[in-house]
């Protein structure tokens, strides 16, 4: 049988991303990048392991993926990521120009889309909302699990 690689098989992996995030306590977002759909670059949050405030899951698939095509322009490839960006991913993912970004669940409190999606390349297309539920929950868990570890 034939595989069909299709947004949801991309959600789906980057989901996968986020889970290997929260089994190392690692606030659970996971993102990959597709070429001519297939994957070229996958990561997820490393703030915690790496110390490092900017490891973001998109600031680490961005680099990986221009690593992969040799280029800091990423114009032909598709971006998932588990939840909406921040503003500061918004602005690497600007730069990177990328061509499309898709993302899970939206985050009110820190989202680009607060500021607006003028953060973003004009070309970007922008989707949301494919596994929202999902990728909430996983979030929503993870936070619920770190509260009453501190209690």
């Amino acid at each position: 049988m034939l595989k069909v690689y299709d947004d949801n098989y991309f959600m789906h992996q980057a989901f996968e991303e986020a889970r290997k995030a929260a089994e190392q306590d690692e606030v659970p977002v996971g993102a990959i990048i597709t070429f001519q759909d297939r994957i070229i670059a996958r990561s997820h949050n490393e703030t915690e392991r790496l110390v490092d405030v900017t490891a973001h899951a998109e600031i680490l698939v961005i680099t990986a993926a221009a690593h992969a095509l040799g280029s800091k322009y990423l114009t032909d490839c598709k971006l998932y990521v588990t939840l909406e960006p921040c503003i500061m991913c918004a602005g690497a993912l600007n730069w990177s120009q990328i061509g499309s970004i898709i993302y899970g669940a939206e985050d009110e409190k820190n989202g680009f889309m607060r500021i607006g999606r003028h953060l973003l390349h004009p070309k970007t297309k922008v989707e949301y909302g494919l596994m929202r539920d999902e990728c909430a929950q996983l979030l929503k868990s993870f936070f619920t699990g770190k509260r009453q570890h501190v209690h």
